[in-house]
């Protein structure tokens, strides 16, 4: 990560798109914020409901939404990660962070994987078959209620206010930075 800081100040111009008001960049600014905005809430709401409903760890979730994907703090992170990446960066970049974020994360997410089938075994192969790793099915997403797999509490969010806060910051200082 210090390193990939430190390339991105050496080579600001290669890294950073130009800031030009046109409508391409006004609308990656948006869809960077709603995907941002949506990782967030989507971590959120993973977090806060395996906490209420894992029981320790020895239950396996499936509710929630773990109902859409397996791995939905990780769609979340994916999420932020993009939009950060669609605000601030280059198209190239986009190609970058996700070969990192795969090296990073599904090494991370197999072996989860693994650790629940002996924990639950024939239960966690059956949701496997059911519910996607990481990218939420459409059919799942139209037939189901938001509510059902994204549920929030104010309390969740109190839980997650040291990642919450850094990202406000980061997207304070982008707007305060283009102007």
């Amino acid at each position: 990560m210090a390193l990939a800081i430190i390339l991105v100040v050496l080579f600001r111009e290669a890294f950073f798109r130009p800031s030009n008001p046109g409508w391409l960049e006004n609308s990656l600014r948006v869809i960077g914020l709603l995907a941002i905005f949506l990782g967030q809430l989507i971590r959120v709401s993973a977090r806060g409901y395996k906490a209420e409903h894992s029981k320790n760890s020895h239950a396996l979730i499936e509710g929630g939404p773990y109902k859409i994907v397996r791995n939905p703090m990780y769609l979340g992170i994916l999420l932020i990660g993009l939009g950060v990446v669609l605000m601030l960066f280059n198209w190239w970049v986009v190609l970058l962070f996700l070969l990192i974020f795969a090296s990073r994360y599904f090494p991370l997410i197999l072996s989860e994987e693994k650790k629940l089938q002996n924990m639950f075994p024939g239960t966690y192969e059956a949701y496997c078959r059911r519910v996607p790793r990481m990218i939420p099915r459409l059919a799942s997403l139209i037939k189901e209620s938001g509510r059902e797999y994204l549920p929030l509490k104010p309390v969740w969010f109190k839980k997650e206010i040291n990642s919450i806060i850094p990202l406000l910051i980061l997207i304070v200082a982008f707007f305060l930075w283009r102007r």
